[in-house]
């Protein structure tokens, strides 16, 4: 497509004398503004990406899929609904469980906590939690011997396996002086950490029969948690579930629970690309000012080059290569440093942590303890063929500028 000739000219173009040293930092900036919008662009989206798959693994790993409650607040005779539900087509499990909010209280420090009574089975087909517990172990969970706590919490109340950890119900006792408190200590078995902030600082998992106990359940649980092979798939399951159980039941699935969460993460990941995109866009048209003012520059010798035989084709292929040059070198460079960041983005937050001494992802604030990338070659893909194609099409109009020049109006004078 281009000649050898063409590729020497615009190759001596690009390198710029010393008399056009200010057309060349113009195109400099450009290209460091190509590469910066691009990295950037991968950056932020590979963030995007890595905080949804993230969140989404652990509320999944959790929560269940399907989450199904009665109407009366509590369901008795569970067993066989269970049974019911476990022979549906797409359902991996099923577990009753009951829940509550509670008041924890230890070595003089109190935190509102969320107790999940489960199954000492149930609690094992979860592996976010099972494979994740850094202290202790299930040894005597089932017989109540002990009560499993997150790692932020373990750490606020400074608790070890085989320490007391009392808790309070907002739930009281009837008295002749009115309404008390009901409080009571449990063991703690083992610490958890899945590596979500809000799970790890109020989640206590408890043995079934004991969360029964203590919320005054007798034989009945607060919900079923369901697990299916197909978390995408909860749509169809939580019908078959409706049709099975029947009138009086509450059928809700992961998507319609946390709808607005992740709706507000698209939302902002899609506003996050259209503002990144416009770095590229200035660096476009700094592209398009410094091809016009190498035009500018270049007059007698574009108008040399046709009085030897130089075309109109050639004079815009030529302005096209040095312009659409810095658009791809400015995007490769981009490309390779967005991924290698993208790809070391929490070894370069924590030596930014060691530098400075700030904390630069506090996991309060962003739910996780780790700062998440997930790099889509798709995505990435996108980036590239943007990037070129706006380098490209600024290329264009200085190319035709030069190509349209009368070599005749250009010479009169000289």
């Amino acid at each position: 497509m281009f000649t050898a000739f063409e590729r020497l000219v615009a190759l001596r173009y690009l390198r710029a004398r010393r008399q056009e040293g200010f057309i060349s930092v113009i195109a400099w900036f450009s290209l460091a503004g190509i590469m910066l919008g691009v990295a950037t662009l991968i950056i932020v989206m590979a963030v995007m990406n890595g905080f949804r798959q993230e969140l989404l693994s652990r509320i999944l790993g959790v929560n269940g899929h399907i989450n199904i409650s009665s109407n009366t607040r509590s369901i008795e005779d569970f067993d066989p609904l269970v049974a019911k539900i476990q022979e549906l087509p797409g359902v991996v499990s099923a577990a009753p469980i009951v829940e509550g909010q509670v008041m924890a209280t230890a070595h003089g420090v109190a935190a509102g906590a969320l107790v999940r009574g489960l199954r000492e089975a149930d609690f094992k087909r979860r592996p976010l939690l099972v494979d994740n517990i850094i202290t202790g172990g299930l040894n005597g969970f089932e017989d109540g011997k002990g009560v499993i706590i997150g790692s932020r919490m373990s750490q606020n109340m400074r608790l070890r396996p085989g320490d007391k950890i009392t808790l309070i119900s907002p739930q009281g006792n009837p008295s002749a002086f009115g309404t008390m408190p009901r409080t009571k200590g449990y063991t703690v078995a083992a610490v958890f950490e899945v590596g979500m902030s809000e799970y790890d600082s109020t989640f206590i998992y408890m043995p079934l029969k004991q969360a029964q106990i203590f919320f005054r359940k007798k034989a009945a649980v607060s919900a079923i948690e369901v697990m299916t092979d197909n978390a995408d798939s909860v749509f169809e399951v939580g019908a078959d579930i409706r049709k099975t159980l029947g009138n009086g039941f509450r059928v809700l699935d992961w998507q319609r629970v946390n709808a607005s969460f992740f709706t507000a993460l698209q939302v902002e990941r899609n506003v996050m690309f259209l503002i990144l995109t416009l770095i590229i866009v200035v660096a476009a048209f700094n592209v398009i000012s410094s091809q016009i003012m190498l035009v500018n520059d270049k007059g007698k010798g574009i108008a040399i080059l046709r009085t030897m035989g130089a075309t109109r084709g050639m004079i815009l292929r030529v302005f096209f290569m040095t312009g659409a040059s810095v658009g791809l070198i400015g995007t490769v460079a981009g490309s390779a440093l967005g991924i290698a960041f993208a790809a070391n983005i929490e070894t370069i937050r924590q030596w930014i942590q060691t530098l400075t001494g700030a904390n630069v992802f506090n996991a309060e604030i962003y739910f996780l303890s780790r700062l998440p990338a997930k790099i889509e070659t798709m995505e990435v893909v996108t980036v590239i063929v943007m990037a070129l194609t706006l380098s490209f099409l600024a290329s264009i109009v200085p190319a035709r500028r030069a190509a349209r020049l009368d070599p005749v109006e250009v010479l009169r004078y000289e």
